[in-house]
């Protein structure tokens, strides 16, 4: 009988400490599949930092490095810069992309830097027991927010595909998600469309992955993935925003920005 299916080689075989329908344990496999069909696992390096992102080391095996919270965009712009051959990914979080890393986000977005981010969006704090997160949606309840989120207090939540398209130098933005399976191949496609423009040089990527935390929302597993569908979709719309290389230039850019952005990809 022959094997359809195999466990990927750049996924290490120990076994999983995340919850229940968690949706990083999707992506972590999604990448590790990515990196073998690509071929670069001996070329990749994997920037994770605080919060549950922090703990991909554990299950991609590459080499990597562990930034402070928020600054992985900054020590990914550092590694990429001095290893010019390697594939950087730098995996975050939402608290940590678009909290203490907002900064670092937009900046090395603004640069084109010739790295790939991965976010994963479950618009909580997970890691830390459930407080509120910048992507957390009008009236929403968290350990922070126990009567829901109020925008006339605390703002709205941040749409991060949606900042980073207003910028000139990303070549690739796209928002999927992992609540079933169609969703999770497009995610697959898009992460390994991402790598494959920064091996080729492109420059710089982002891709945000709508995903579940059922303990920190207080929901089963069926019921977190129905509600990325119902609640955080409809804010957050999966969609492709920019794909420069393929000829797809947001709609926001002036003319003579969009030519700017084609030239440099």
């Amino acid at each position: 009988m022959s094997k359809i299916y195999t466990k990927p080689d750049a996924l290490r075989d120990v076994k999983t400490h995340y919850c229940a329908g968690c949706g990083h344990g999707i992506v972590h496999k999604l990448i590790s599949q990515i990196i073998d069909e690509l071929g670069i696992r001996e070329e990749t390096l994997l920037v994770a930092p605080v919060g549950c992102s922090v703990l991909a080391y554990n299950y991609i095996d590459v080499d990597g490095l562990e930034a402070a919270h928020g600054r992985a965009p900054a020590v990914s712009t550092g590694l990429k810069r001095v290893h010019k051959d390697k594939v950087v990914i730098c995996y975050q979080g939402d608290g940590d992309l678009l909290a203490i890393g907002t900064a670092e986000t937009i900046h090395a977005a603004n640069r084109g830097e010739h790295i790939t981010v991965i976010f994963i969006n479950n618009a909580i704090y997970g890691m830390t027991g459930g407080q509120m997160a910048p992507t957390t949606l009008e009236g929403q309840v968290t350990k922070t927010s126990p009567f829901g989120r109020k925008a006339d207090d605390v703002g709205y939540p941040i749409r991060a595909c949606e900042l980073l398209d207003t910028l000139v130098a990303p070549v690739y933005i796209e928002r999927t998600a992992v609540y079933d399976v169609k969703h999770i191949n497009q995610t697959k496609a898009a992460i390994k469309k991402a790598l494959t423009y920064q091996k080729e040089g492109k420059g710089y990527s982002f891709v945000e992955v709508l995903s579940m935390c059922p303990t920190n929302w207080g929901a089963d597993p069926v019921k977190a993935a129905e509600w990325v569908k119902t609640a955080m979709e409809p804010y957050y719309p999966v969609k492709l925003f920019r794909d420069i290389p393929a000829g797809i230039v947001p709609d926001t850019a002036a003319p003579e920005t969009t030519s700017a952005a084609q030239r440099k990809a």
